[in-house]
């Protein structure tokens, strides 16, 4: 699963329609709003996303399941980061310990 949530995989599903599900019965649809630039160590990959949910629902804190027409199923730790007219923005934040043939590649 990990293969799939990339840096480079959400930077080319920027401003894509994400559906995520927030109970057994219901689902609703987040725009990927934001990546943030990728930061690489020898050691580490950082990244973030940033999701725009509808302003009628409030997801919380938590593991969500989401679905994208290309990546498939997949599920992500999103955290509410802010709240606007547009409605409420979730992040994600990506930091791992780096395969060391990536690392030596760079």
């Amino acid at each position: 699963m990990a293969d799939i949530l990339t840096h480079e995989v959400f930077a080319s599903l920027l401003k894509t329609k994400f559906s995520v599900e927030v109970d057994d019965t219901q689902q609703v649809e987040m725009e990927l709003d934001e990546v943030s630039d990728q930061k690489l160590t020898t050691r580490q990959e950082q990244f973030s996303i940033v999701f725009r949910g509808p302003s009628e629902i409030f997801l919380g804190q938590g593991i969500r399941r989401l679905n994208h027409e290309r990546m498939g199923p997949f599920e992500l730790f999103l955290v509410p980061i802010s709240q606007d007219a547009n409605g409420y923005c979730y992040e994600s934040v990506f930091n791992r310990i780096r395969n060391q043939e990536a690392a030596a590649s760079d």
